[in-house]
């Protein structure tokens, strides 16, 4: 579970065709993501995710379903005289490792798509290095609004300020009052204590949450935040406890909010912690120390498990022999590298069955129109770049395990 070793080739430009080798990383079984053909043209797909650290449970699904992707559009031979390749890059969820990594990613003249980043921070700073040398980045985890309407979108003011990016998640603008009508329509809490981690996502998250959970009637009886790798929550666990809510709303991570649920148990009280797709993970039960029954999450789409589409994806998966899970972001990795595979064919298809000088510009300009049938359902963008499949779930702990409460959309 760290990192894989890269095996970096040479690039060579042939007479009439942009023929490219490319940096390729290696799957959990060891084997490469995928053989080149000889005389074929080899094209990357980047991955930018935390594949080390705390966050690692989540990057490593991750990359692991993007390696799943090009192996299957290799097999496929998807886009003839193409064969794909990935190299994955470890951001440890730290915005300025990510920045470095999409520096590299574009000094990488072979890679026409990146899949990731996995935290909206670390998005932040990699956009405009990738905007400004045209290259695609299709992030399947990424929910802060401001990526893809800008920083004032809450007022109606929305601005796409980076046409490379696009993403496979719906949004917080949608996610938080999602969760927000959950709590008060379907779990009856009325009162809610805020906790966020200070970072673009988790702010973001309870402050949307906040604004349909006041509309709706909720009172917010007390609000705090914590440090990203804190450990002692005992001083706001006083503050909820003293606050006489009925219910903990935590922006962030599970990392801290794992801790955070089970220190408040210990402390006496049976009060649920409820969060966004950032805590849906089993390692948030384990931070807890098995005591978070009780305790909700909210995640983009429906459960892959129970979708027709994705059944094929998670046997597949499974018999590749991944030592990592998919995760929560399996689906959505997978089917954002194979909407980075659909761009280049009809790239390649639009030029005469070979890649033009300008592929990069080309592919971001393709996303725009690209539309299929995926793991998650349609997958398709509209004018932001944001998915079109707006689908959350509402998930539970019982007996030590998530399971769903329910799936649907926000309705406002």
């Amino acid at each position: 579970m760290r990192h894989r070793s890269l095996v970096v080739l040479s690039a060579t430009v042939a007479a009439g065709a942009l023929t490219l080798t490319a940096c390729g990383s290696r799957g959990s079984d060891g084997k490469s993501g995928a053989d080149s053909s000889s005389g074929s043209t080899v094209v990357t797909i980047g991955v930018d995710a935390p594949i080390s650290g705390d966050l690692s449970a989540l990057g490593l699904g991750i990359r692991n379903s993007v390696d799943l992707a090009v192996r299957q559009a290799n097999e496929q031979k998807v886009v003839p005289g193409v064969t794909f390749k990935i190299k994955a890059l470890d951001d440890q969820a730290q915005p300025s490792s990510g920045q470095q990594n999409a520096t590299q990613l574009v000094g990488d003249k072979t890679v026409l798509g990146v899949v990731g980043p996995l935290n909206s921070g670390v998005a932040q700073s990699m956009q405009k290095v990738f905007d400004n040398a045209h290259l695609v980045e299709i992030s399947p985890a990424n929910t802060s609004p401001d990526l893809t309407q800008g920083d004032k979108w809450a007022s109606g003011e929305k601005v796409r300020k980076f046409k490379s990016y696009f993403r496979t998640a719906t949004t917080d603008a949608i996610q938080g009052p999602f969760g927000a009508q959950y709590a008060y329509n379907d779990a009856k809490k009325t009162k809610v204590f805020l906790v966020d981690d200070k970072q673009t996502y988790g702010a973001g998250l309870v402050a949307a949450f906040k604004d349909e959970f006041t509309k709706l009637g909720g009172k917010v009886v007390g609000q705090d935040h914590v440090n990203t790798k804190q450990k002692d929550f005992s001083s706001v666990v006083t503050k909820i406890k003293s606050s006489g809510a009925d219910i903990v709303y935590y922006g962030g991570q599970y990392p801290e909010s794992g801790p955070l649920s089970g220190q408040l148990k210990k402390a006496g009280a049976k009060i649920p912690v409820m969060g966004g797709d950032g805590i849906y993970d089993p390692k948030y039960i384990e931070l807890a120390t098995n005591l978070a029954d009780g305790d909700l999450a909210t995640s983009v789409g429906a459960p892959v498990e129970s979708l027709d589409s994705a059944k094929k994806f998670v046997a597949d998966y499974k018999a590749q022999g991944y030592s990592e899970p998919y995760a929560a972001y399996g689906g959505y990795s997978y089917d954002s590298a194979w909407a980075i595979v659909e761009a280049v064919k009809a790239v390649v298809d639009a030029n005469g069955g070979k890649l033009p000088a300008d592929a990069r510009a080309k592919v971001v300009d393709a996303m725009s129109t690209i539309s299929f049938d995926g793991v998650t359902g349609k997958v398709s963008f509209d004018e932001f770049g944001d998915a079109t499949n707006k689908q959350l779930t509402v998930y539970v702990v019982k007996d030590n395990a998530w399971t769903v409460a329910k799936t649907g959309t926000f309705t406002g």
